[in-house]
């Protein structure tokens, strides 16, 4: 009985993160979730490190959902985004430009 709970946990945790992205509202409108970070100096300096169709991809899915938005429509349920399609395209960028800025921060406390 116990080796099914880790499980039984695991599949409710996914649930929920499913139910949670989908009440999140931002799929609806056709973006992915690293399209909502909020951009301070990290973020954006990791936007700039990305290779240029991503980052063309994330400026026409930002237009597209800021047009829906003033609209106020949101796309075709066989549009959205969805939970299994997500992708953090901007994860590793992200975390290389945190891991620099923290060694330079070492360096200059020395």
């Amino acid at each position: 009985m116990a080796s099914r709970a880790p499980a039984a946990t695991s599949r409710l945790m996914v649930g929920f993160r499913k139910w949670y992205y989908n009440a999140c509202g931002f799929n609806k409108l056709g973006l992915m979730r690293d399209d909502t970070i909020n951009e301070d100096s990290d973020v954006k300096e990791a936007i700039r490190r990305l290779p240029e169709q991503v980052y063309n991809d994330r400026m026409f899915r930002i237009k597209r959902a800021m047009d829906l938005s003033m609209k106020q429509q949101i796309l075709p349920s066989n549009q959205w985004t969805k939970y299994e399609e997500d992708v953090h395209y901007l994860e590793p960028y992200l975390d290389e430009v945190v891991r620099e800025r923290k060694e330079k921060e070492e360096w200059a406390k020395k």
